[in-house]
Protein backbone atom coordinates (compact mmCIF):
# COMPACT_ATOMS: atom_id res chain seq x y z
CA UNK A 1 0.00 0.00 0.00
CA UNK A 2 2.61 2.66 0.79
CA UNK A 3 4.39 1.47 -2.35
CA UNK A 4 1.34 2.05 -4.43
CA UNK A 5 0.22 5.04 -2.57
CA UNK A 6 3.95 6.74 -2.96
CA UNK A 7 4.06 5.68 -6.99
CA UNK A 8 0.48 7.61 -7.31
CA UNK A 9 1.63 10.90 -5.45
CA UNK A 10 4.99 10.88 -6.74
CA UNK A 11 3.29 10.54 -10.12
CA UNK A 12 0.61 13.80 -9.49
CA UNK A 13 3.84 15.92 -7.60
CA UNK A 14 5.33 15.19 -10.64
CA UNK A 15 2.24 17.06 -13.36
CA UNK A 16 2.15 19.92 -10.68
CA UNK A 17 -0.63 19.02 -8.09
CA UNK A 18 0.04 21.47 -5.14
CA UNK A 19 -1.89 18.89 -2.98
CA UNK A 20 -3.17 15.55 -2.48
CA UNK A 21 -5.62 14.28 -0.58
CA UNK A 22 -5.74 10.40 0.45
CA UNK A 23 -8.62 9.46 -0.46
CA UNK A 24 -8.45 6.11 1.08
CA UNK A 25 -8.74 5.11 4.85
CA UNK A 26 -6.70 2.28 4.02
CA UNK A 27 -4.11 4.24 2.78
CA UNK A 28 -4.29 6.89 5.42
CA UNK A 29 -3.56 4.71 7.71
CA UNK A 30 -0.83 2.72 5.75
CA UNK A 31 1.28 5.22 4.20
CA UNK A 32 0.26 8.48 4.88
CA UNK A 33 3.17 9.38 7.38
CA UNK A 34 5.66 8.29 5.12
CA UNK A 35 3.97 10.14 2.56
CA UNK A 36 4.05 13.21 4.35
CA UNK A 37 7.78 12.67 4.97
CA UNK A 38 8.44 12.00 1.60
CA UNK A 39 6.78 14.96 -0.19
CA UNK A 40 7.00 18.55 0.65
CA UNK A 41 3.22 19.73 -0.44
CA UNK A 42 0.71 19.39 1.89
CA UNK A 43 -1.24 16.03 2.28
CA UNK A 44 -5.07 15.75 2.87
CA UNK A 45 -5.97 12.20 4.72
CA UNK A 46 -9.38 11.08 5.47
CA UNK A 47 -9.61 8.21 8.32
CA UNK A 48 -13.16 7.28 9.95
CA UNK A 49 -15.07 10.19 11.93
CA UNK A 50 -15.09 8.55 14.79
CA UNK A 51 -14.87 11.77 17.09
CA UNK A 52 -17.80 13.71 15.61
CA UNK A 53 -19.32 10.63 15.56
CA UNK A 54 -18.46 9.93 19.51
CA UNK A 55 -20.17 14.01 20.76
CA UNK A 56 -22.87 13.53 18.35
CA UNK A 57 -23.93 9.73 19.76
CA UNK A 58 -27.02 9.78 22.36
CA UNK A 59 -26.38 6.13 22.80
CA UNK A 60 -22.67 5.79 22.87
CA UNK A 61 -22.90 3.36 20.98
CA UNK A 62 -20.87 4.04 17.39
CA UNK A 63 -20.53 1.71 14.09
CA UNK A 64 -17.38 2.17 11.99
CA UNK A 65 -18.04 0.57 8.77
CA UNK A 66 -14.44 -0.17 7.15
CA UNK A 67 -12.73 -2.14 5.06
CA UNK A 68 -10.57 -5.17 6.94
CA UNK A 69 -7.14 -2.85 6.06
CA UNK A 70 -8.68 0.06 7.79
CA UNK A 71 -10.17 -1.87 10.75
CA UNK A 72 -6.93 -4.03 11.58
CA UNK A 73 -5.17 -0.59 11.10
CA UNK A 74 -2.94 1.03 14.31
CA UNK A 75 -4.79 3.93 13.23
CA UNK A 76 -8.32 2.57 14.15
CA UNK A 77 -6.99 1.80 17.56
CA UNK A 78 -5.70 5.34 18.01
CA UNK A 79 -8.86 7.03 16.70
CA UNK A 80 -11.16 4.78 19.22
CA UNK A 81 -8.54 5.64 22.15
CA UNK A 82 -9.14 9.11 21.67
CA UNK A 83 -12.85 9.11 21.30
CA UNK A 84 -14.25 9.21 25.31
CA UNK A 85 -15.11 5.89 26.04
CA UNK A 86 -17.29 5.23 22.98
CA UNK A 87 -18.20 1.81 22.31
CA UNK A 88 -17.68 1.50 18.90
CA UNK A 89 -17.96 -2.19 17.60
CA UNK A 90 -15.11 -2.81 14.87
CA UNK A 91 -16.52 -5.33 11.97
CA UNK A 92 -14.70 -5.42 8.38
CA UNK A 93 -17.27 -5.20 5.27
CA UNK A 94 -15.39 -7.70 2.88
CA UNK A 95 -16.88 -7.52 -0.52
CA UNK A 96 -18.77 -4.24 0.20
CA UNK A 97 -16.05 -2.54 -1.94
CA UNK A 98 -16.53 -4.88 -4.73
CA UNK A 99 -20.24 -4.06 -5.15
CA UNK A 100 -19.46 -0.39 -5.53
CA UNK A 101 -16.97 -0.72 -8.24
CA UNK A 102 -18.72 -3.69 -10.22
CA UNK A 103 -21.60 -0.79 -9.74
CA UNK A 104 -24.38 -2.98 -7.41
CA UNK A 105 -25.78 -0.01 -5.89
CA UNK A 106 -28.51 -2.08 -5.20
CA UNK A 107 -28.19 -5.53 -6.29
CA UNK A 108 -29.52 -8.66 -3.93
CA UNK A 109 -26.33 -9.66 -3.04
CA UNK A 110 -25.54 -6.05 -2.07
CA UNK A 111 -28.31 -5.32 -0.14
CA UNK A 112 -27.64 -8.81 1.30
CA UNK A 113 -23.97 -7.79 2.92
CA UNK A 114 -25.58 -4.63 4.08
CA UNK A 115 -27.80 -6.41 6.21
CA UNK A 116 -25.12 -8.50 7.53
CA UNK A 117 -23.16 -5.77 8.53
CA UNK A 118 -25.66 -2.97 9.43
CA UNK A 119 -27.98 -5.39 11.62
CA UNK A 120 -25.46 -6.26 14.22
CA UNK A 121 -24.30 -2.71 14.74
CA UNK A 122 -27.82 -1.54 15.14
CA UNK A 123 -28.81 -4.43 17.59
CA UNK A 124 -25.56 -3.71 19.51
CA UNK A 125 -27.60 -0.35 19.89
CA UNK A 126 -24.98 1.94 17.34
CA UNK A 127 -27.26 5.35 16.99
CA UNK A 128 -24.94 6.72 14.34
CA UNK A 129 -23.16 4.41 11.63
CA UNK A 130 -19.78 6.22 10.23
CA UNK A 131 -18.82 5.54 6.91
CA UNK A 132 -15.40 4.43 7.24
CA UNK A 133 -14.34 3.82 3.27
CA UNK A 134 -14.56 6.43 0.20
CA UNK A 135 -17.05 3.81 -1.45
CA UNK A 136 -19.69 3.44 1.45
CA UNK A 137 -21.00 6.53 0.03
CA UNK A 138 -22.38 5.24 -2.94
CA UNK A 139 -24.44 2.69 -0.51
CA UNK A 140 -25.46 5.90 1.91
CA UNK A 141 -29.24 5.21 0.64
CA UNK A 142 -29.38 1.03 1.13
CA UNK A 143 -27.14 1.74 4.44
CA UNK A 144 -29.81 4.11 5.78
CA UNK A 145 -32.76 2.16 4.22
CA UNK A 146 -31.20 -0.93 6.44
CA UNK A 147 -30.11 0.79 9.62
CA UNK A 148 -33.63 3.03 10.25
CA UNK A 149 -34.33 6.70 10.35
CA UNK A 150 -32.88 6.68 14.09
CA UNK A 151 -29.53 5.88 13.11
CA UNK A 152 -27.44 8.99 11.50
CA UNK A 153 -24.57 8.67 9.17
CA UNK A 154 -21.31 10.47 9.08
CA UNK A 155 -19.32 10.76 5.83
CA UNK A 156 -16.13 12.69 6.26
CA UNK A 157 -15.79 13.79 2.89
CA UNK A 158 -16.80 17.40 3.89
CA UNK A 159 -14.45 17.46 6.04
CA UNK A 160 -11.84 16.62 4.66
CA UNK A 161 -12.73 19.14 1.44
CA UNK A 162 -12.58 21.70 4.34
CA UNK A 163 -9.27 20.55 5.47
CA UNK A 164 -8.05 20.65 1.77
CA UNK A 165 -8.81 24.23 0.90
CA UNK A 166 -7.98 25.15 4.56
CA UNK A 167 -4.41 23.88 3.89
CA UNK A 168 -4.19 25.38 0.65
CA UNK A 169 -5.72 28.96 1.40
CA UNK A 170 -2.77 28.69 4.48
CA UNK A 171 0.08 27.86 1.92
CA UNK A 172 -1.35 30.72 -0.48
CA UNK A 173 -2.12 28.17 -2.90
CA UNK A 174 -5.94 28.74 -4.09
CA UNK A 175 -6.41 29.66 -7.89
CA UNK A 176 -8.83 32.02 -8.08
CA UNK A 177 -9.18 31.47 -12.25
CA UNK A 178 -12.19 29.77 -12.81
CA UNK A 179 -11.04 27.65 -16.11
CA UNK A 180 -10.42 23.79 -15.71
CA UNK A 181 -6.98 22.60 -14.44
Amino acid sequence: VTERATAITQFLVERGAKAVVVACNTATAIAVESLRARFAIPIVAIEPAVKPAASRSRSRVVGVLATTGTVSSPNMAKLLANCGGVAAPLQPWPGLADQVEKGELASLETRALVERYVRPLTEKGADILVLGCTHYPFLRPLIQEVAGPGVDIIDPATAVARELRRRLEAGGLIRERTEQG
